[in-house]
């Protein structure tokens, strides 16, 4: 069983690139599940649309996790009642719309894949406590009991909270990646216990930029220049960046991960 895990998605370029090479990527690395964070999909890589969430179905992705940016498009906080393949972050503040973890079929139905969504607490927005959802979901996911295999994306800013996180599912999840920073670590492993753990797989968007944003205005922004606008992400050439982690049938445990890079300024 093998999963590619993408990170953020970043506007118009990272979409195309998806897009255009997708298919490809399933067909050669024989991939049975797909997971991409979403939360900045849309044009000025802020939210996500409707439209574009139908796009990234159409194509392939199995479930779009998010994070801090979920609701900067008014109509998300509609849509994503209905479609249970968009998740949000689990420890939301409570009576948030939608889901934050779900159960999904591998591409040949074969297996049951449980994809949980997690937010920091530390420099992003209001959120319940980390830990204590994530304590919660473990007493309700089990591997091998309601899920073949479990995917964690917990979207934070900061390095600590996220190895913890992975040590904290080290052996009762199939991997668990930190999303959000846009910058990709190299700290791919297999932890103790036989979970795959990425501190953070960075993003889908122009890497010749500041995190997927245009690097002139950026700049312009840290000078205070008064020429400076609101930031807007950088159009060129996307690099896909993940990681896919191959999931040992009996165990639900990771047997083997190993980082991803397509197109663009990074590589393999």
């Amino acid at each position: 069983m093998k999963i590619l895990i993408l990170g953020d998605l970043m506007g118009s370029s990272g979409r195309k690139s998806l897009q255009q090479n997708l298919s490809k990527i399933v067909k050669d690395k024989n991939i049975d599940f797909t997971i991409v964070n979403g939360e900045n999909a849309a044009a000025d890589g802020k939210g996500i649309t409707k439209d574009i969430a139908g796009e990234l179905f159409d194509i392939g992705i199995d479930v779009i996790t998010s994070g801090n940016h979920i609701w900067d498009k008014k109509e998300t906080s509609e849509f994503i009642i209905k479609e249970e393949r968009l998740l949000r972050p689990e420890n939301l503040i409570s009576g948030s719309p939608g889901n934050g973890f779900g159960v999904f079929l591998s591409k040949d139905k074969k297996y049951k894949v449980a994809v949980i969504n997690l937010m920091g607490n530390v420099f992003m927005k209001k959120t319940e406590d980390l830990f204590t959802a994530a304590k919660k979901l473990q007493n309700k996911i089990k591997l091998k009991e309601q899920a073949d295999f479990i995917v964690v994306d917990l979207h934070g800013e900061i390095t600590s909270e996220k190895m913890a996180m992975g040590h904290y599912f080290d052996g009762k999840a199939t991997a668990v990646v930190g999303t959000h920073t846009h910058v990709p670590t190299a700290d791919t492993r297999i932890l103790d216990n036989g979970t795959a753990f990425q501190t953070d797989i960075g993003m889908c968007g122009d890497y010749n930029s500041v995190i997927g944003m245009n690097k002139e205005n950026s700049i312009m922004k840290f000078l205070n220049n008064d020429k400076a606008v609101r930031h807007f992400p950088a159009e060129g050439q996307s690099t896909l960046s993940g990681i896919i982690v191959e999931g040992d049938p009996i165990t639900g445990l990771a047997n083997k991960v190993e980082r991803f890079f397509y197109g663009g300024v990074l590589n393999n």
